[in-house]
């Protein structure tokens, strides 16, 4: 069963998105990954977590915003490429598009 904050996020996701036909969804980690290129740019993580896929240069400075963390994989914890927002972070729809943007614009260079 999906968890119905996963769903919730990946909802918001999908419309902010809209209709981009390089945007690929699937089933990941236990989340809603949300792919261009057939690289993960972001994804909804159970709790309303925005998984967002960044730079590890450029995640490194943005671990320093208010409700950013590293990500964590199961036993894991990711490299600075990889980082968690918390869901109070992205409560509205500008909030969550800043940080889609934000992985837009590191995607080339994590490819």
């Amino acid at each position: 069963m999906v968890d119905a904050s996963v769903a919730e996020l990946a909802d918001r996701i999908r419309a902010l998105l809209g209709a981009e036909g390089d945007i690929e969804e699937k089933a990941m980690f236990g989340s809603r990954a949300f792919l261009a290129g057939g690289h993960i740019l972001v994804g909804a993580r159970k709790g309303g977590v925005l998984l967002v896929r960044v730079e590890e240069e450029h995640g490194s400075a943005l671990l320093t915003e208010p409700g950013v963390s590293r990500a964590v994989m199961g036993p894991r914890t990711m490299s600075a490429g990889w980082l968690d927002i918390a869901a109070e972070a992205i409560r509205d729809d500008t909030a969550l598009m800043e940080w889609i943007d934000i992985a837009r614009e590191d995607a080339d260079r994590v490819g």
